[in-house]
């Protein structure tokens, strides 16, 4: 998986939404129940209707229920690796194009720092001394303030995967990292995905090889776990690739008697003609798709039989 903070987020949250707003925005997924569906929204649609603005780290989630009792709500999710990159106006610019777009007032914008954001504004208000005239905030999960101890045994995925993320005292970075590997065995049962985020893992903890070792003597479990991630994930890989080889060898014979078939038929069919019809060797070429040497060489054959 490639290094690339932005993207692994992205990943991360389109893969468990309801989770990730569980943990980033709990006070609103605290309403939202268990029927409510989860759909992401296609960048590539929005780039084509919004304004050149658009900010491609945004991640727009739509949920809905089921039962129509409730009106769609979307979500934006962006994150951000530098505070000092952030802008509260492009997401409230961002935000009111959405609202736009989808004909809604329901908007719920969300915003997670991986550092802590310093003299980054939680909203802006538009007015003068006297009236305001238009509000914007966000919710901000700033994910170093979180304490690392409260979420070590939770049954979040995200969470469990954000704890090198959280705030925690050095001495428990091992524990930490124990934590995370343990919630991804216990709560992912995808080979795929357990390979996946146990790279988000190590990009995040950031274990050297020291810590790796001590890893390995203190938590022999853990560390067996993550060696059977990765050689699970190999397996398959490898059950997978004999499979399409098998399936492309059968389609290849497949073709292959095919092909020997229908010219065993052409041949009979020549054979047929030559024996029983006065027809001369082009004739019979054409009628059969032979060539006319094929056709020769046939009538010597069966001349040499009898």
């Amino acid at each position: 998986m490639p290094d690339s903070h932005d993207q692994n987020f992205k990943n991360l949250i389109l893969d468990y939404p309801r989770q990730a707003l569980e943990l980033f925005a709990p006070d609103e997924a605290a309403h939202l129940g268990e029927e409510v569906t989860f759909t992401p929204i296609r960048e590539e649609q929005l780039k084509d209707r919004l304004s050149d603005r658009f900010l491609e780290l945004d991640i727009p989630l739509l949920l809905e229920w089921p039962d129509g009792h409730r009106e769609a709500l979307l979500f934006v999710v962006e994150h951000h690796t530098d505070p000092s990159s952030f802008s509260v106006h492009k997401l409230a610019r961002y935000s009111l194009s959405l609202a736009e777009l989808f004909h809604t007032d329901r908007v719920v914008p969300v915003v997670i720092f991986l550092k802590r954001p310093r003299k980054v504004p939680d909203r802006i208000v538009l007015g003068n001394e006297f009236f305001s005239y238009l509000q914007f905030r966000y919710i901000r999960c700033v994910l170093p303030e979180l304490p690392g101890e409260h979420h070590m045994e939770s049954p979040n995925l995200v969470a469990r995967l954000n704890l090198p993320n959280m705030r925690w005292p050095p001495e428990l970075k091992l524990a930490i990292y124990a934590s995370a590997v343990r919630g991804l065995e216990s709560l992912e049962g995808n080979p795929d995905k357990q390979a996946k985020y146990l790279g988000f893992i190590d990009i995040y903890a950031r274990i050297d090889n020291n810590e790796r070792m001590l890893f390995e003597q203190i938590y022999q479990k853990e560390a067996a776990t993550m060696t059977g991630f990765v050689e699970r994930y190999e397996a398959i890989g490898k059950e997978k690739g004999l499979q399409e080889g098998l399936e492309q060898g059968m389609e290849k014979g497949l073709e292959k008697g095919l092909e020997q078939g229908q010219r065993e038929a052409r041949l009979a069919t020549a054979l047929n003609l030559v024996r029983k019809t006065p027809m001369d060797d082009a004739t019979i070429a054409d009628l059969t798709g032979l060539s006319e040497a094929e056709i020769q060489a046939l009538r010597e054959e069966d001349a040499k039989r009898y």
